[in-house]
């Protein structure tokens, strides 16, 4: 920036010469200088990119794991990891189950199958002992004040920190994935040579994106110096930068259920074909549907590049196939007592795996027309376990409980009636639905000419026929074919190439609270502070940028403050959040304190009367980003947001 556009920038500016009397505010002495919200793209601001020799994606789920890589020479040839040992019946995929085994010292044992079969083949009084989790990503996005202390709690009851499990799978994986690497190119993979991209729901809030940052710092995957060998991708827009390049014959449409045939397998979905594919300026929306959460995305394609353009801002909830889980375990209770499934949770946990592992393949055998009941091998020691604790038999329970359409079978086995499962799937898909009809119901979701769905429930029948009545014919449904690692290898294109999305829509608002000149009538009286004979208003929420507001790759939202004190090091500046598009005060309802800005200052001591720090905010990428420059000695000031320790 040149000093004549600084020079004008301040005169546009509401420069005070008093150092304002910033303790209402809350903060170290702030005064805001130049108010003017102002965006440019700064091209000089964006760094080159490193070199990488290849793009590592890994795709941590709520209920299963995966990665896939391409080298940056072959950038279309896509590796999914090499298959996994122990496999599940009735579930071929190239990922392994989220799933982690720690020893009774809480040494990292081993991750996915061989955690789950080793653990399986404890002895019980052993097994109480070892740390096993499975399906504990969800706690980042429950957990309201998330922090680098939240705990997760393992099958036997213990508390282990979040961030040392996250941790240990992000080296497991880590350890993998540079070890195939390895065998591939015939020699010691170095992992400066990698650039890694992390997948996480796009609903998820900036701390539990930031989690999986500290996690990454933590495991040796990447290091904080080197910050920008790991970019965090967003589900549902790896989904969907998938889905643009799909050929015909890789997807389903559900409106014809077929293949796309007769036509050349080379078109893309993002080229001209417009009957069959997002061609320029189309709209399509991307559902992803996981083991946790569910996703959506509304995307717009723009020919020749097949850039992207986000229409709405992501929106989804914990709506993933877990839910049904969860209504099993609610149905047991009904009929076994929760006190009962409490205490064989933690007397029995491998058996309860177990037991959870066959009604895994029974779920994914529900369908709409099925007419044939669903057998779900009860384990042994949960009928034996059963008797002692009740005194009678599971069969005995079975018959005096109320719920009619689940049997007991001679060969030891939960006969469930079609209808039976069918309802286990109901509230969950019903949440879906309802997403999807508000979502459909927004004036800037209209002419939607595809839906993709994606993700490993998209899998389901039921899903799909419940999305199909839903639509009514208003867009085409279209399941890739392996849509269970739609995300894994969109997000290695996303590493290849983080630019091709190119704008995005804030989930927030976000602002600062600053201290503005008081004005009689506009401004609240119980707002005025008088310092010094001037008069000003506090908590004025300083907005950087609106919830669903677009905002374009690269673009930056200026601000300038000035330390209170010219001997101060640190300037701390709270960052505030909404969900409401127009915020006036950081005190209404609904504002929540939800960061910091962290000004480090020191060293930078000049002998200007007035210092002025330029602060560059970044909000069009997967995270929120500062730099920040010494206007009078141009020297760049270390700038950091933090969203986890407020």
């Amino acid at each position: 920036m040149t000093e004549k556009q600084m020079a004008t920038e301040k005169i546009g500016a509401d420069v005070v010469a008093n150092p304002s009397p910033a303790k209402s505010m809350g903060d170290p002495g702030i005064t805001p200088l130049s108010p003017s919200h102002t965006q440019q793209n700064n091209t000089e601001q964006v760094q080159s990119e490193p070199s990488f020799v290849v793009v590592v994606a890994i795709d941590f789920g709520t209920t299963s794991s995966g990665y896939a890589y391409a080298f940056t020479k072959e950038p279309e040839c896509i590796h999914t990891m090499r298959r996994w040992e122990g496999g599940d019946p009735g579930v071929s995929n190239q990922k392994t189950p989220t799933t982690i085994l720690l020893t009774p010292d809480r040494k990292f044992h081993s991750f996915g199958y061989a955690a789950r079969d080793f653990y399986h083949d404890l002895d019980p009084s052993e097994s109480k002992h070892w740390l096993y989790l499975e399906k504990f990503k969800m706690k980042l996005h429950t957990t309201a004040n998330l922090s680098i202390d939240t705990d997760l709690h393992a099958a036997n009851g213990k508390r282990v920190k979040a961030l040392d499990i996250f941790a240990y799978a992000l080296a497991f994986f880590k350890e993998q994935a540079l070890k195939e690497l390895s065998d591939q190119t015939g020699s010691e993979f170095d992992n400066n040579d990698v650039r890694w991209v992390i997948t996480v729901p796009a609903i998820w809030k900036m701390p539990a994106k930031q989690f999986m940052r500290e996690a990454a710092y933590k495991s040796g995957l990447v290091s904080r110096e080197n910050a920008e060998q790991l970019i965090i991708a967003l589900e549902p827009e790896a989904a969907s930068i998938y889905c643009r390049k799909l050929r015909l014959h890789q997807m389903v449409d559900l409106g014809t259920h077929t293949t796309q045939n007769g036509f050349s397998p080379t078109d893309n979905v993002g080229s001209g074909m417009a009957q069959v594919s997002p061609g320029h300026g189309d709209r399509y929306v991307v559902v992803d549907c996981g083991g946790g959460t569910v996703d959506l995305t509304v995307h717009q394609i723009r020919l020749p590049e097949g850039h992207l353009k986000e229409l709405y801002k992501a929106s989804g909830g914990p709506y993933g196939s877990i839910g049904i889980d969860y209504e099993f375990e609610k149905l047991l209770c009904r009929i076994f007592g929760q006190d009962f499934i409490d205490q064989f949770k933690i007397k029995r946990p491998a058996a309860w795996v177990d037991l959870m592992i066959a009604f895994e393949s029974r779920k994914r055998a529900a369908a709409p027309e099925r007419t044939n009941p669903l057998n779900i091998n009860l384990p042994f020691s949960f009928i034996d376990y059963y008797k002692k604790f009740r005194g009678h038999s599971v069969e005995h329970a079975l018959r005096k409980s109320n719920v009619d359409f689940v049997k007991w079978s001679s060969q030891g086995m939960l006969r469930m009636s079609p209808d039976a499962m069918n309802s286990l799937f109901k509230p969950t898909i019903d949440h879906i639905i309802q997403h999807l009809t508000e979502l459909f119901e927004k004036p800037e979701v209209s002419n939607i000419k595809f839906l993709f769905l994606v993700g490993g429930f998209a899998e389901s029948p039921l899903l799909q026929q419940a999305v199909q009545n839903m639509l009514q014919g208003r867009s085409r449904i279209i399941i890739p074919h392996d849509v269970g690692l739609t995300i894994l290898k969109g997000a290695v294109l996303f590493g290849l190439d983080p630019s091709v999305i190119k704008v995005r829509r804030s989930p927030l608002t976000y602002g600062v609270g600053v201290l503005n000149r008081f004005v009689e009538g506009k401004h609240p009286a119980e707002k005025l502070l008088v310092k010094d004979g001037t008069r000003w208003c506090t908590d004025v929420f300083d907005t950087f940028i609106a919830a669903d507001q677009s905002v374009a790759l690269g673009e930056m939202v200026k601000r300038s403050y000035t330390p209170a004190k010219p001997s101060q090091q640190v300037i701390v500046i709270h960052v505030y959040c909404s969900e409401k598009e127009i915020v006036g005060f950081i005190s209404e309802p609904g504002v929540k304190k939800c960061g910091t800005l962290r000004l480090d200052v020191s060293g930078t001591e000049s002998t200007a009367p007035r210092r002025e720090i330029q602060t560059l905010m970044q909000f069009g990428d997967t995270e929120i980003r500062a730099m920040a420059v010494d206007v009078s000695t141009g020297r760049t000031v270390k700038a950091s947001i933090d969203f986890l320790s407020h």
